[in-house]
């Protein structure tokens, strides 16, 4: 019962193995490496693609937070969604979050500071929480995401379950932010790099 969504996360994250390779082929092999893709091991070429996603995630979220001005970490589109500022919380908690769930490692005991506390401040939890996601993903191998673990509502799922969360989690969340510079008009970084 339980092996059809498992091959079916399986398939998606190794797709994202092949696209994060061919592209990483494509770029160029004299460009340098991010502290995330330097940890690949090709052995597991799953959590390979985790870590590339990652260390993109991190360069565009990162760069966005510093982007937007601290007198806009407040704005928000409609008074029923988050604000910047609480977004880049919400990043860093999540973070904290998926990875200690992923890597079965302790998550960090530092609080994230709520949305209201200051740019750099959130700035500095969210470039921890890439830090930390860092650190213990580089030891995390495709043998490990068969094996369960608690999620969200206290539901029992794989690890591949949670590594394809975090992965669609990075990119919602970079969506938000871009959409947030935009509405300020400011471009978000990848449009500014031309691309992921």
């Amino acid at each position: 019962m339980n092996r059809i969504p498992h091959a079916a996360v399986l398939a998606a994250l190794l797709s994202l193995g092949c696209t994060g390779v061919l592209s990483a082929q494509m770029s160029g092999a004299n460009k340098p490496m991010s502290h995330a893709k330097a940890s690949m091991s090709h052995g597991s070429p799953v959590m390979d693609a985790v870590r590339s996603s990652l260390g993109r995630s991190e360069r565009n979220i990162v760069a966005a937070a510093q982007e937007m001005p601290a007198a806009k970490y407040s704005f928000k589109p409609t008074k029923q969604q988050r604000t910047f500022g609480e977004i880049v919380s919400h990043v860093a908690n999540s973070n904290n979050f998926f990875c200690a769930k992923l890597s079965g490692m302790a998550a960090p005991t530092a609080k994230v500071p709520d949305g209201s506390a200051s740019k750099d401040q959130l700035v500095a939890a969210v470039k921890a929480s890439y830090a930390y996601c860092t650190k213990v993903l580089a030891g995390t191998t495709d043998a490990q995401l068969g094996s369960m673990v608690k999620y969200f509502g206290g539901r029992d799922v794989s690890r591949a379950t949670v590594a394809v969360g975090a992965a669609a989690d990075w990119a919602d969340h970079y969506g938000q932010l871009a959409m947030y510079l935009r509405l300020n008009g400011m471009l978000p970084p990848t449009a500014r790099r031309g691309g992921m």
